[in-house]
């Protein structure tokens, strides 16, 4: 599956948002429910980061060009920072509504009819949160990832909101309404931080995992000779493209055409141990005393 195509699974969270909107606003109409309302409320947002989605999938499938020499794959993290804001912004409207119902308590209608309705919406966003959780990972689209998190914690937002009604329904226990509307309303301030903390990760070239740092060090161990070492190594995300930079020191009386090739094969070992990965080296001499000034990431000052 190539970029382009993640378009579709955007489109898929909309039609999913759109009827789950529809269903939820529905059931708080009939039972007068601010747990309801909550939950219906977070569905808007849910399309809001959608569409989001959608143009920012759109804008990252772009190749390369003059301006944007790296891709534009950090669109992405411009999608899942805005809904992680759009969901902190409905938790807070959650919030508002609910206190005020808290201190003065009223009475649901309709409470089976709500709930199934309810129930039915939730089905929706469990089953594409499924899908585009199981797609974002595989296609490492943390605007994927971001939406199906976001359905997922609508999904236990819809569960808790209809066990809190029910309760209700069956203790007369008005108040515990909007106390499962407040619990609801700190789930998604919780989910929302995570999602915005790695879009600002991400957008900080935050270094790639441990897992792909222990693949690059496997093929690097692979290739460690006597005399040649590696040193220097950087790398980062950029949406679903990785980066990777390294030094390779090798010994000073090979010819270019000599460390060209060990460099070719390097960097076609590192982007089969690690997909979709751009990967460029640096040759050097290990026998030139320059070659060390910059072991570090930052290159020694001359002197």
């Amino acid at each position: 599956m190539n970029q382009p195509n993640l378009t579709r699974f955007a489109w898929l969270s909309i039609a999913a948002a759109l009827a789950t909107i529809a269903l939820k606003t529905t059931a708080w109409w009939i039972t007068g429910s601010v747990g309801l309302l909550s939950d219906a409320a977070e569905s808007f947002v849910n399309l809001i980061g959608a569409i989001m989605a959608l143009a920012m999938l759109t804008i990252a499938a772009r190749p390369a060009d003059e301006d944007h020499t790296y891709g534009h794959g950090k669109a992405e993290y411009f999608s899942s920072g805005v809904e992680g804001g759009l969901i902190l912004i409905a938790a807070l409207g959650i919030g508002a509504t609910a206190i005020p119902r808290l201190l003065h308590p009223q009475p649901l209608e309709q409470v089976n009819t709500g709930l199934i309705v309810s129930a039915a919406a939730s089905v929706i966003n469990l089953g594409v949160a499924i899908v585009l959780l199981r797609v974002g990972r595989r296609q490492r689209s943390i605007t994927l990832e971001a939406n199906a998190h976001h359905l997922l914690t609508d999904v236990w937002t819809s569960v808790g909101v209809i066990i809190g009604v029910a309760a209700v329904a069956f203790t007369g226990w008005n108040w515990l309404d909007p106390v499962v509307a407040l619990i609801v309303a700190a789930n998604i301030i919780f989910t929302g931080v995570q999602i915005l903390r790695r879009s600002v990760l991400g957008l900080m070239d935050t270094a790639l995992t441990s897992e792909d740092l222990k693949a690059i060090q496997k093929v690097l161990d692979h290739h460690t000779q006597e005399r040649v070492q590696f040193h220097a190594l950087r790398t980062r995300q950029s949406g679903a493209r990785r980066f990777i930079e390294l030094h390779v020191l090798v010994p000073g009386e090979w010819t270019v055409q000599h460390g060209h090739d060990l460099l070719e094969q390097i960097e076609k070992d590192l982007r089969t141990a690690v997909p979709d990965s751009t990967v460029l080296t640096h040759l050097e001499s290990v026998d030139d005393p320059a070659s060390w000034k910059d072991v570090g990431l930052e290159r020694g000052p001359e002197r």
